[in-house]
């Protein structure tokens, strides 16, 4: 399988909340099928209510032949997707025991060829795959929300994973055109959310000091540094903060700066107040605005900014251009069929 064939595929999907249904819907733009399975009540529905809802984004991007927001079905039981698909993915909340749970009833099921991954964003691997009879074939597969939009996905092998479900991991998300990052070494949080987390409980320090509010805090990032790591991360982006010296040189001026007591490194306590200031904050920036209107307005936002960086090549930017030509190559392919 390359990202230029079109072939039927079908991706089996345990748990359809947020991360569950933006799987179904980059899984349903290539052009494949979808086996869909949750345990709550009226999960089906409001899978197909979040797939409506974001396939005009979806479009945007770019479909391959074949693709269809229809090309979903529901499952009885973890098992039924198990046994039917040739990927398996679980999306199940952020809960060890019961990710470990679910997982030992999918292996148990699945042929032994299949791959089983887990969108967990940071529980360790090897400890998922704990009374699995395959743990050979599970490995951590963490995407990003919106996972049909944003092309990050981080592989994490286990203990026991095997060197040809990381390399079959690696093939089955290029395919979905994303950007497979391998963790070398497995350690909770994987890499991406260890940064998030870091700025996030600066974030919480500095709102619990009352030193700024959600919205200015947000300002900060989204007019200055969140525009540069659009297409370059932190570490180029320092490294052009030292000029023609680079990186050695911004380190010889601003190094000592690491010694100040500026940032804090463990999160204040949650208390009521706190928990309110972040909670009031953000609803007043949301102005009124449902999680809907803000989903539609952020989607826009992000394919605006992708698109941009496809006339660089540069990050995501060069996925949008790949993506692009696989379809066209996939259109012309199925034009002679």
């Amino acid at each position: 399988m390359t990202g230029g064939d079109q072939m039927s595929r079908t991706i089996g999907l345990a748990g359809t909340g947020v991360i569950g249904s933006g799987w179904a819907v980059r899984v349903l733009a290539r052009g494949y099928d979808v086996m869909a399975w949750d345990p709550a009540d009226g999960a089906e529905g409001r899978l197909r209510q979040a797939i409506e809802r974001a396939w005009p984004a979806a479009t945007e991007l770019g479909l391959f032949p074949g693709a269809d927001p229809s090309r979903v079905r529901w499952a009885g039981s973890p098992e039924e997707v198990a046994a039917s698909a040739d990927w398996v993915q679980e999306s199940a909340p952020e809960d060890e025991e019961l990710k470990r749970s679910l997982l030992r009833r999918l292996d148990a099921a699945a042929p032994p060829h299949t791959v089983i991954a887990s969108s967990s964003s940071g529980l360790l691997p090897t400890r998922l795959a704990e009374g699995c009879c395959h743990p050979e074939r599970l490995l951590i597969g963490h995407p990003f929300n919106p996972v049909y939009l944003l092309p990050l996905v981080e592989v994490v092998a286990g203990q026991a994973t095997g060197p040809d479900a990381v390399a079959a991991a690696v093939e089955h998300y290029d395919d979905l055109v994303m950007h497979p990052l391998i963790v070398r070494n497995e350690i909770e949080g994987y890499l991406s959310d260890r940064l998030q987390e870091a700025l996030w409980r600066e974030v919480l320090h500095l709102v619990n000091d009352g030193v700024a509010t959600t919205a200015e805090l947000d300002d900060a990032v989204v007019y200055g540094p969140g525009l540069r790591w659009a297409a370059m991360g932190t570490n180029l982006t320092f490294h052009l903060a030292g000029g023609d010296g680079g990186m050695r040189h911004m380190l010889s001026q601003f190094g000592p700066v690491l010694d100040l007591p500026w940032a804090h490194m463990e999160a204040p306590e949650l208390t009521e107040e706190l928990v309110e200031a972040m909670a009031s904050g953000t609803e007043a920036q949301a102005s009124g605005r449902t999680v809907a209107e803000l989903e539609h307005q952020r989607d826009q936002s992000l394919l605006g900014v992708m698109r941009a960086l496809s006339e660089t090549g540069i990050g995501a930017g060069r996925l949008i251009t790949e993506r692009d030509a696989r379809i066209q190559r996939a259109r012309g392919a199925a034009s002679h069929d």
